[in-house]
């Protein structure tokens, strides 16, 4: 429930960019429920205050789909497309920097301006897309958590998707503790990712030459279709679309002083919450690659593509039979854990674009089946490898809705009249149009690779 002291959403007036003001603020039931620490306070006082956000976005960049394509790149091709992880881990610095300004700024989350910018039709449709992209997402986390029970438990594959489907009741149970145990029960399962992959890269000892190497750009990965695919699988995989939404609600929760100052500070420790939980994020990604690649590519096993080749071969190859259970483990935390920010973004996205109010548990279990309902038929028709097949295309349908949630939020954010103070300097805009730019080309390279291979 709201605490008492929030203020209601006619508080502060309509800005004359604006139409109207929303119905009731984002996510109403924890909006500015959390207190922030005074102006006068302390920097680490403050900065405290506003840590938990930046880690519920950061989930998604580090969940089942990212191990999928991050094993298939790594394996086939060493270390080279580190430079693709970091460069979409940058990126995505700068936009969730830009969604965190947008909530703080207007009040507004991306589906809230949008729904007040765009006309009717032009709404729904980036609503339908949105809700694609959190299904794509959903179906990750859902084939991700079944393959780890699978590999732990040797739960069958199909009884697993069904068996994750029913989270529903877990999820609301958080919910209803309150949300900063939310933020961090999410903490605990990224920091146990994080142990792990630490653990799995002092087994597999690769070249720190080569890893630096990797991260510097090469001319191949545009060039070659099968690197092209994977980098655009990553990019995917780590900039995604319903986070942009998902960010600009949930720093709303903090309870900051609406004045131009308190704005500010706001904005300031949100970016500086959501960066740290991103560099984090980026170093566990590139993680599973360096592994993919120090074990697998080195061997010269190039065809490790799917989850339960690697958990197969890790421990064979490693010469160390933990390896290949701290990856299953991870992998469980990792899909529990991006499951908890799916249901928030998807009634983030409900919400603001049609005002369409359901129970949380029901707008959750509407996602979670009907993601369920590819991972059931893929795996019944075409087996283990169906599912596999499924994790990396997600991403790859992540990343075409990558433009119609960017070039919305770079164009508000840029709007002084609707933005005020905190609206993009010319040359915070320019990167973030060059990263749009730069994310509709991949596409269209991508279309006309598939369409027309090279």
């Amino acid at each position: 429930m709201t605490q008492a002291s929030a203020p209601p959403p006619a508080s502060a007036p309509a800005a004359p960019a604006w139409r109207c003001i929303p119905d009731e603020p984002s996510l109403s039931e924890v909006f500015r429920s959390i207190p922030a620490a005074p102006r006068s306070a302390g920097f680490w006082r403050k900065l405290l205050a506003f840590i938990g956000p930046g880690y519920l976005i950061a989930v998604g960049y580090m969940d089942p789909g990212n191990w999928a394509t991050d094993l298939a790149g790594g394996s086939a091709f060493g270390y080279t497309l580190l430079s693709v992880v970091l460069a979409s881990s940058v990126a995505a610095m700068v936009l969730q920097t830009l969604a965190a300004r947008l909530g703080i700024a207007t009040g507004r989350d991306l589906a809230q301006a949008c729904r007040d910018h765009y006309s009717g039709p032009v709404c729904i449709a980036l609503w339908l897309l949105c809700e694609a992209a959190i299904c794509a997402c959903d179906l990750a986390e859902l084939i991700g958590s079944a393959i780890a029970l699978k590999l732990l438990f040797h739960i069958p594959l199909l009884w697993g998707v069904c068996l994750t489907t029913a989270d529903v009741l877990a999820i609301v149970a958080l919910r209803r503790v309150g949300f900063r145990y939310l933020e961090a029960a999410v903490m605990v399962l990224m920091a146990s990712i994080g142990v792990a992959f630490f653990i799995e890269i002092a087994l597999a000892r690769p070249e720190p030459l080569a890893v630096l190497r990797g991260f510097v750009p090469q001319a191949s990965v545009l060039l070659d279709p099968r690197q092209l695919y994977i980098a655009i699988g990553i990019l995917g995989a780590t900039v995604m679309p319903h986070n942009l939404y998902l960010h600009s609600s949930i720093v709303q929760t903090r309870r900051f002083e609406l004045t131009p100052e308190g704005k500010r500070d706001a904005a300031r420790f949100a970016t500086i919450d959501s960066t740290a939980a991103l560099v984090f994020a980026m170093l566990v990604n590139a993680a599973i690659l360096i592994v993919a690649a120090a074990v697998f590519h080195r061997a010269g096993r190039t065809d490790v593509a799917e989850i339960e080749d690697a958990y197969r071969l890790l421990s064979p190859l490693m010469g160390a039979p933990v390896a290949s259970v701290l990856f299953a483990l991870a992998l469980l935390a990792s899909g529990q854990n991006s499951t908890l920010t799916a249901t928030l973004a998807a009634q983030i996205v409900m919400e603001g674009f049609v005002s369409l109010k359901v129970a949380p548990w029901l707008r959750r279990l509407i996602t979670r089946l009907t993601a369920a309902a590819p991972a059931i038929v893929a795996v019944a028709l075409w087996g283990d490898h169906g599912a596999s097949s499924l994790l990396i295309l997600s991403q790859v349908v992540l990343s075409l809705q990558l433009p119609f949630a960017v070039i919305p939020l770079i164009r508000f954010t840029s709007d002084r009249a609707k933005m005020g103070p905190l609206a993009s300097g010319p040359k915070l805009a320019i990167v973030a149009w060059v990263i749009a730019a730069l994310v509709l080309a991949l596409n269209l390279a991508l279309i006309v690779t598939l369409v027309h291979p090279l």
